[in-house]
């Protein structure tokens, strides 16, 4: 069957069009249109900005379940409904620090998983970090990457849709990353205190994107410009949370001043994502949620109290910038990053995963290749 969307803003990926109408058929975008096509049936959205899915590549949780080691499908599979509901309608479910055994039992999950709706792959952040940029990992599981870790992340590379992979300099070797990236691995600088020149090397060696960037991680410093400086002076991606907690506007406008089209957002979400979930445990930790925060019980921030349609409206109503950019970072950013020609834009055969937002960019309907979730 074919559906002609009309009445709002339609954004393809790139820019925003006024009048036009978005052709779809067999869960696959034909064509953006002048007129309807003969035949078609419509749906008048009635106003508001008709976008592809959003997309987020650093999910923990959502729907009062996180991505750990026991995760099976069916839990991942409601996180991915969970956050489908909140117009991301595609994620990459996030293990942070855990056990050889745990990440490998999630990887066979992850793998079992393929096939269910807004399962794009995996990351995996951690355990081969700093520990003195632990943020909300546990110290006691961080460890340098070993033969048998780099020979699973492999197998997981060649077999899942994506594999992002989380490292910081310290735990890894030059050799480690190369192999990583070969096997078609993104491999993300995170949650390390390296230097600019540890940084430049990694980067060297085929590290293509930074987690979370400004938070667990050296900073810029006039003598020592860190991981960030390595960040903001090379052409690679970065996820950034931006709810004005883990970064402040100004520094989320100076990062958009030195990469204007290098930063993707991501939202860190956990468990409580898509709840009224006032606490939760991660690894057996107590998580507060007060505040619009998500803390330990010592302060310490551990992900965030966020989706990514605020993130969006955040870009755009605190930090200025065009509906259009912002929404680019939510949609062809990651799926550039992971390869998805398919997702996060709006052109001929691209899968008919959309989002229909109000001009606050709060959440009116979506659809997963062309059949509507909410």
């Amino acid at each position: 069957m074919t559906t002609a969307f009309i009445g709002a803003r339609i954004f393809d990926g790139v820019l925003l069009h006024d009048d036009a109408v978005l052709v779809i058929e067999n869960g696959e975008v034909v064509e953006l249109a002048a007129s309807v096509p003969a035949g078609a049936e419509v749906t008048d959205l009635g106003g508001g900005i008709l976008s592809p899915g959003l997309l987020d590549l650093q999910v923990n949780g959502g729907g009062g379940y996180m991505v750990d080691g026991r995760a099976g499908v069916q839990t991942l599979c409601a996180i991915c409904q969970t956050h489908a509901r909140m117009g991301t309608t595609g994620i990459l479910p996030t293990l942070i620090t855990d056990t050889f055994d745990a990440t490998a039992h999630l990887i066979e999950a992850g793998i079992a998983a393929i096939g269910v709706q807004g399962f794009l792959g995996l990351h995996l952040e951690g355990p081969h970090l700093d520990p003195r940029r632990k943020g909300a990992h546990d110290p006691a599981l961080i460890r340098p990457m070993e033969d048998r870790d780099l020979r699973l992340l492999i197998r997981a590379a060649q077999r899942l849709p994506a594999l992002m992979v989380t490292v910081a300099p310290s735990a890894v070797l030059p050799e480690q990353i190369e192999a990583l990236a070969a096997a078609g691995a993104v491999v993300s600088l995170g949650h390390s205190e390296c230097t600019y020149a540890e940084a430049e090397a990694a980067i060297a060696a085929g590290a293509r994107c930074a987690t979370h960037l400004f938070n667990a991680m050296s900073q810029l410093g006039n003598r020592e410009p860190g991981l960030v400086g390595a960040v903001l002076s090379h052409d690679i991606a970065a996820g950034i949370i931006a709810d004005t907690i883990h970064v402040a506007p100004a520094t989320l406008r100076i990062a958009l001043s030195s990469r204007p089209d290098g930063l993707f957002l991501v939202s860190d979400c956990m468990a409580a994502a898509g709840t009224d979930q006032t606490e939760f445990t991660l690894g057996g930790r107590k998580i507060l949620r007060q505040g619009g925060r998500l803390t330990l019980q010592d302060g310490t921030l551990a992900g965030a109290d966020l989706s990514l349609p605020q993130a969006v409206s955040t870009m755009v109503h605190k930090i200025g910038l065009s509906p259009e950019k912002a929404l680019a970072m939510a949609t062809r950013a990651p799926a550039q990053v992971i390869g998805r020609e398919d997702l996060g834009q709006l052109t001929a055969g691209a899968r008919a995963d959309l989002v229909h937002l109000s001009p606050a960019f709060d959440v009116l309907a979506v659809w997963q290749g062309g059949e509507r979730r909410v």
